[in-house]
């Protein structure tokens, strides 16, 4: 079975990865599919994102990477799949998923939505919290892999220039 894991993946943390392993361990097939969502203003282009993916999960047999510009249950039923995977890291993410899951059954009832929770050493990690740990120098080895900690670096600096 094909299960699609949609998101923004601004970008990629080990969070993200954790949940890629282990929705593979149940699916036969995942794609992750990077969205194109202007309104969130991401620091990485899609490109960009697509790549950092493609370099996180090389060595996952069963995972592909792809981008969207649709909604996600359109993306997915585009795909033949029939499962979304969503994250939900703490109690505070649950409101907005349910919100989003129920919305997304009303707009296609032949997609079910999935709620995975991360290890909990993942737990508490989000793209934005650590966009803004590594604006102010901080360590973030613990959450992303290096070519990411290094592309945010990078892109940081340009920004700042």
């Amino acid at each position: 079975m094909r299960a699609v894991y949609p998101g923004t993946f601004d970008p990629v943390t080990y969070g993200h990865i954790d949940l890629i392993i282990r929705a593979r361990k149940i699916f036969d097939e995942v794609i992750v599919a990077v969205a194109h969502n202007p309104g969130k203003q991401p620091l990485f282009s899609v490109e960009e994102r697509v790549a950092l993916l493609k370099e996180a999960t090389a060595s996952m047999s069963g995972v592909s990477i792809d981008s969207f510009h649709s909604l996600a249950v359109e993306y997915i039923r585009q795909k033949q799949a029939r499962i979304m995977v969503r994250g939900l890291r703490m109690l505070s993410d649950f409101e907005y998923e349910f919100q989003m899951a129920l919305t997304n059954r009303k707009l296609s009832d032949d997609v079910e939505t999935i709620f995975m929770m991360p290890s909990e050493a993942y737990a508490a990690v989000s793209a934005r919290l650590i966009k803004e740990a590594a604006e102010f120098g901080a360590d973030i080895s613990k959450f992303v892999p290096p070519f990411v900690a290094e592309a945010l670096r990078k892109k940081l600096r340009a920004r700042k220039s």
